[in-house]
This record gives structure tokens, sequence and C-alpha cells, in this order.
């Protein structure tokens, strides 16, 4: 069956409303400038329908639920006055100019994770646009927003949303987000949303109002699960399908990156995210452009990026916490929390050989065995990164790698994801060595929920055996320090950095070896000590890739008798670095590493 698009339409000065409140006996519009109120007829399967003559764009309106409760529209499209005002009915037309667009598939993305609000001065999308010489420069074709959906305030990370059909109005609204995304698209750069479909946040969260969006058959860490598979969960699933379409298609977004897949609870012969694919895949055909869709899934499991026809749910990719979390740790000696599974060489050599590092193997952290192999998957589903939101602001302080590890330390970091096979993805201001934090912050304004959200944070912290003051997460000084200082401008240190930064993306999409896709075209070739080292080999080109991350001086012999030339060595003076390491003499295979380095050899 096909439901109803839920929302408000405007057509010149006529306003279509659908709202979906199955157990309610009686449903009106109120408008709230001209002080009318209008009935909706009850159609099939819960839906209410009216259509208002005189509820023209900029109309301001509330819904009045059997004849008490007068509270803003769950599909809202704008929220001029917070997430407790009405609901603006808004203009769905827009003069789009990137007909000749047609997306970017998973693998050719360089990805490029940014927050809005805190990623220019100016906190909004005018911010990004202005920037997108920056990323032209740098290489990159693929932004990732954080939640832009509407939250309470307007300070925070976007997971507090509770409108998911409106944008955040102090971005600039829908309007704004579609500059954006057109403006990308003529200068050749895809963009992709965080949605989060696993739970809304608590302040403005008028959903269970209208009818059973949540149940308690279900628990998430944020409370009750949304009702994918219960009593009236077709409403439910129709809601967001409809909202996850409504960016692909309507916003021309090139991909969605979907929050905490894991704790999406569904046990539905047909999985919500597995309708998800066919949806977006019907749209692909339709509109003849790549639309992406990738999990954040804190479970080693390929079924969910697997194709449907070997058990799969067909998702794009999945991030790869797993190599973050090898490579912090290696980095930076931490073995707490969640890091107690890493720490060795030969966890990250099996992150970038195999994606998972735990693949049936005890975990001490999870104190269970944890994960399956990912047969039957390519690089180019996995996503993998050095920071990102997450492992930076759910720090303690916020802080980032660069203020953990040395300048030496960072460009290793640089080359250790940035070459690997998978699909790499930069945080905002790590491709200059950006010291500003990125803390976790919001605006709430009931003070019982922000004392929850301030114990929150200090009973996460604990496993970490972190010390020190938490930033409070409702101070503004918390959101002002997490904006970029864009030093890359003034400081010749951090431009430097964004020279290697642009130098080793630009490798990427040069050198054919490491543009090979299937795990064959990868091969270790030593994981020792503080060594590791491998070799890609796709379409004629081959280069091995040597890291260091002993702090000190090391020798080492090129396997099986290679002869290469260097290409790249991450401690050169050109690089700011302490001076290249020894090359091999001729007809010799020993080679000198700089402390915390990488070196590059082609065939």
């Amino acid at each position: 069956m096909v439901y109803p698009a839920v929302g408000s339409f405007a057509d010149k000065n006529t306003c279509s409303f659908t709202v979906w409140a199955p157990c309610r006996k009686k449903v009106e519009v109120v408008l709230c400038d001209r002080k009318t109120i209008h009935p909706l007829e009850k159609e099939n399967c819960g839906y209410w329908t009216c259509t208002v003559p005189e509820a023209e764009p900029g109309t301001r309106y509330l819904f009045r639920l059997d004849g008490d409760n007068e509270l803003p529209d769950p599909a809202s499209r704008a929220q001029a006055d917070g997430v407790h005002g009405p609901s603006t009915v808004i203009r769905e037309d827009y003069s789009w100019t990137d007909s000749a667009w047609k997306g970017l598939p998973l693998g050719d993305m360089i990805i490029y994770e940014l927050h809005v609000g805190t990623f220019s001065p100016a906190h909004d999308f005018r911010g990004v646009m202005s920037r997108l010489p920056h990323f032209k420069r740098l290489g990159v074709n693929t932004l990732e927003l954080m939640p832009v959906a509407q939250f309470p305030g307007e300070r925070n990370w976007g997971y507090d949303g509770v409108f998911p059909f409106a944008v955040q109005q102090s971005y600039g609204g829908a309007t704004g987000l579609k500059d954006l995304v057109n403006e990308a698209h003529r200068e050749g750069i895809a963009i992709m949303l965080d949605v989060v479909y696993n739970h809304l946040g608590p302040e403005g969260n008028y959903l269970q109002k209208y009818g059973p969006y949540f149940t308690d058959r279900h628990r998430t860490g944020w409370g009750q699960a949304i009702n994918f598979d219960g009593p009236w969960s077709d409403g439910v699933r129709s809601f967001f399908l409809q909202n996850a379409l409504m960016w692909l298609e309507d916003f021309h977004i090139d991909g969605l990156r979907l929050d905490a897949v894991h704790a999406i609870w569904d046990s539905s012969a047909l999985h919500f995210t597995e309708e998800l694919v066919m949806k977006t895949r019907a749209l692909e055909k339709e509109c003849g452009r790549k639309k992406v869709l990738v999990a954040e899934l804190d479970l080693n499991d390929p079924r969910y990026i697997l194709p449907p026809a070997k058990g799969g749910y067909g998702l794009d990719g999945q991030w790869s916490d797993e190599f973050h979390h090898a490579l912090h740790s290696l980095l930076t000696g931490e073995v707490n929390g969640y890091y107690e599974d890493f720490g060795s060489t030969s966890h990250l050599a099996k992150a970038v050989s195999e994606s998972y590092v735990y693949t049936g193997e005890y975990s001490v952290h999870r104190k269970r065995h944890f994960g399956r192999k990912p047969v039957a998957t390519t690089f180019d589903q996995f996503v993998v990164f050095a920071q990102n939101h997450d492992q930076v602001g759910n720090r303690m302080l916020g802080d980032r790698l660069s203020s953990l590890v040395s300048k030496e330390a960072l460009k290793l970091a640089a080359v250790t994801y940035l070459l690997s096979p998978h699909v790499p993805m930069l945080f905002m201001g790590e491709e200059y060595g950006e010291k500003n934090p990125f803390h976790y912050f919001v605006s709430h304004s009931d003070e019982e929920l922000v004392s929850l959200v301030r114990s929150g944070r200090q009973q996460e912290f604990s496993y970490f055996n972190w010390t020190g003051d938490i930033p409070d997460p409702q101070a503004r000084r918390t959101f002002e320090e997490s904006v970029l200082s864009w030093k890359v401008d003034t400081d010749e240190g951090s431009r430097t950095l964004f020279r290697l930064y642009a130098h080793l993306i630009g490798l990427r999409k040069t050198r054919p070896a490491l543009s090979g896709k299937s795990r064959d075209t990868l091969r270790l070739l030593s994981s020792d000590g503080g060594i590791l080292c491998f070799e890609v080999r796709h379409l004629n080109d081959c280069l091995t890739i040597i890291l260091n991350f002993s702090k000190e001086e090391v020798g080492f012999a090129l396997p099986h008798n290679r002869q290469g030339k260097k290409i790249f060595d991450s401690a050169s003076a050109e690089w700011g670095g302490p001076g290249e390491g020894r090359a091999p003499a001729a007809g010799e295979k020993q080679l000198t590493l700089m402390p915390q380095s990488a070196q590059i050899f082609e065939e």
C-alpha cells in the first residue's frame, strides 16, 4: 500500500495537511495567524487530511487533537519559532541547476565530516558554502553533514532532533540546505547527510501524542525504541521511509549515513533497513542519480552490507570503528575503555586487511566472543578514519588527535587511513591539525533535562578513568570553544600539513594501485613490533607502504627481495619533518625509518 505523504504542502494560496494519528477521534488544524480552525477527515490506516484555501507559505499552524492538545506537526517542514512553537507552511519549489550531476558511488568518495554550527564563524550553511574552494584544493569530493533536522535551541550535535522533516532554522532552513547542495554539485562535490532513525531527542518530542511511535518491547541507550515492528508500525515505518526519501529526492542529497543502525530494533520479515534500501534503489532508477546508504554499526556483522541475494540488507557500506580504535590506541598508547581490546600492530594489520578486527575472537571489553568475518565484502564497503565526531566529542575534553600526539604521528595516521584501500573520511579541521576541541554541547530549555545530560556525561567518562573538569554541555562557551580556528589561513605548520593531506589524496586519486576494491589487491608483508608493511597492487601498478609506529628510528628490510623507488617519506623536510630515513643502497634491502613515519615505494 502507498501511504499518504505526511506534512503540509502549499500550492499558491492553498495548502493540504496530512497527519498520522490512528488513535485520535478528532483532529483539527489551527491556523495561528488567522485564528481559524479546520477539521481534518479520517482516512485509511489512521491518516487525517484536509485542504485549506487561505493557508499560504509562511502560515503558522498547530494540530488540535481531540479538542484539547494543540501541538506542532510531527512532519513539519519548518519550525521558525523553535521546537515548542507552531509549525510553518513553506514553499517546496526550488530552482535547481544541478541537472548534470549524477552522484558518486561510495568507493569513489573521499568524505569530509563536518558540524554545520561549528565549522565556520557563521554557524550556518553559508559558512560551509564559503569554504567550497578549500575542499577543492584539498581534493575532498564528499561532505557529510552531521544531522540538520530541527533540534531544541541553537546549539546541538543534531542527534537530539525532534522534527525529522524540518531543517534547523538557525542553520538556514530548507532553502539554505538546498543552496548548499546545489552549489556543492556545481563544484563536483557530493553531499551526504547524517540521519537518526533509532531515537528522537527528549525536548520537543511530541510524536507519542499522535500515535504509537515508540514501544516498550525494545529498549535502546536512549530509552524506548521506535516502533518498527509492533501494532500500528506501518505508519511509523512510512514516516521514516518518507523522511529518508525526502532528503534524497527533494533536497538532492547524495547519500545518508544512518546513525546507530544496531539500535533499530525490527523483527519484521522485511527489516526496515532492507525496505529503505529497496525504496532508495527505486529512486535511483527514477532520478538517474547514485544514492548511497552507509550505516554506523556497532556489530561486526556483514549482513547489513551484503546484497539481499546473499541474505543481506543491501546497504552500500558501514563505518569501521575498529579501524579507528586500532589506529588510535597504537598512536596514543590508550588501552582503557573500549580501547582495551586494541593496542598492537597486529590489531591494525587486521583492520587494514580485513576491515574488522574482531571476527569471532574473545573481546575483553565486551566480555564475550564478538563478530564474524566479512566474507564476500570489498574494501569500498567500509569507511575508515583517524577521527570523527564521536571519537573526539565523546572524550571528556573533546581533545582532537592533534592535542594527543606529535606532528609526526599525525602524518603517520593520515597515511595509514588515506592510503588504505577503504573509503577514507576526514573530520573537519584535521587536515591542518586543528587544536580547538570538539565538545559535546546542547541548549535545552528544561533545567531538569540539562541536569540529566550533565550527569550522563559524567557516568560515560567513568569507563575511561579520565580526570579533570567536564565542560558544561549547556554553556555557550563550550560551543564557542568548538568552532574551527581556521589557522590554515595564517599558520605555516598548518599549511604544510594541509599540503600533505592534499598530496596523499592526490596519490589516492591518481595511482591505480590505490583503487583496488577486492581483498586480493592488498597483501600484508609485515606486522612485527611497531612496523606495519603492506602492498597494494592493481592494474599493473604496485606500491609498498611501510608504517613505523615506534617512537624510535628503525631499520627495516624490504621483503621478498623487492627493489623499489621511494616516492614518499613523511619525515621529509618537505612535509615539515626531521629529515628522511636512509634509503637502501644499490642492491640492498635495508632502509631506515624515522620515528613515527611512513614511506612509500613503487616498483
